[in-house]
């Protein structure tokens, strides 16, 4: 299988100079096929551009190919219209995501890709050794679960292999289903929840993702673009903004529907109470992209083959 590899960039010179040597030492011994890494560079203000041609230049005569994008546009940006830009230009049968603040153990990549031997195999996600305030968090499984009219996400335990959702900054993905279920929607931009879409879009479809704990990332989220250049409130906003999108777009079965509209004011009752502006901010935002919000519902509905009720049952713990 051939495999392209998409690292989007935001302001990474520091961390794309110390992850892709990374990178590239884990896959420079991969005998199974072809490989790519591909940098699209959203609208960088450091020296992420030179870095990145460097780096490119660097591949020549490795057997790996090298290529970028960039987008000059400050209203194009975003993690999904960036890893977007980096997809259109790959030619792997598999896609692999790393964010510029993950660099790869050696050994990786093998239990990685052993899982699409079987075709309906959509997605696998890695073992995340995650630096959170000095320490180390070991992270990459998921759990979801319908609670109070809202779909809920948290990190599950690492003893099984399936899980809610694979992420986009350390998961690999098979391209020809990514193509077909549309990939990361651009609704969530700039950032969060992305993933999760396309993981839950995928498994209604009928597809599969796993978890694969052999295949293991360091990922410093405390370097990353988030939490370096946006301030917690708008962050805190967007997330909830596109918590009320995931359940508008995919959730179609009736009863979850209306225990949505039901638990309205309980949520709204306090969120007052604690004073928690960001909360009607992003119910506000999410209001306004209503037209939106049903374009991408009635795309994705038209390959849905499962009832939420049986996808949340499957991944509760």
């Amino acid at each position: 299988m051939n495999i392209s590899i998409v690292i989007p960039n935001y302001n990474g010179e520091k961390v794309l100079s110390k992850n892709l040597p990374h990178v590239l030492a884990a896959v420079k011994g991969y005998k199974k096929g072809k490989v790519e890494i591909i940098i699209p560079n959203d609208p960088s203000t450091d020296k992420s551009k030179e870095v990145i041609a460097s780096f490119i230049a660097s591949l020549k005569g490795t057997g790996i190919g090298g290529k970028t994008i960039d987008n000059a546009r400050k209203e194009e940006s975003g993690f999904s219209k960036n890893v977007s830009r980096g997809v259109a230009l790959a030619t792997g049968d598999i896609l692999l995501l790393l964010n510029n603040d993950v660099r790869p153990h050696n050994d990786f990549l093998e239990p990685l890709i052993s899982h699409f031997s079987d075709e309906k195999v959509f997605g696998v996600g890695c073992m995340d050794e995650s630096i959170e305030e000095g320490k180390t968090v070991l992270r990459g499984r998921g759990v979801g679960y319908w609670q109070r009219g809202f779909v809920f996400h948290r990190a599950g335990e690492l003893d099984k292999n399936n899980t809610f959702w694979v992420s986009g900054g350390s998961g690999a993905f098979r391209k020809r289903i990514w193509d077909r279920i549309g990939g990361l929607d651009v609704l969530f931009n700039p950032f969060y929840w992305e993933d999760i879409d396309l993981s839950y879009r995928a498994i209604k479809s009928g597809y599969k993702i796993f978890f694969e704990k052999k295949s293991i990332v360091v990922h410093e989220h405390e370097e990353g673009a988030i939490k370096t250049k946006f301030k917690q409130k708008f962050v805190q906003k967007i997330v909830y903004r596109n918590q009320f999108f995931f359940v508008w777009k995919n959730i179609t079965d009736g009863n979850l529907l209306c225990a949505h509209v039901m638990w309205m004011p309980y949520h709204v009752i306090t969120a007052l109470m604690r004073k928690d502006w960001s909360f009607f901010q992003g119910f506000l935002l999410a209001l306004l992209q209503m037209n939106r919000v049903q374009d991408s519902r009635y795309r994705a509905k038209k390959l849905f083959i499962k009832k939420d009720g049986e996808v949340l049952k499957e991944f509760k713990e």
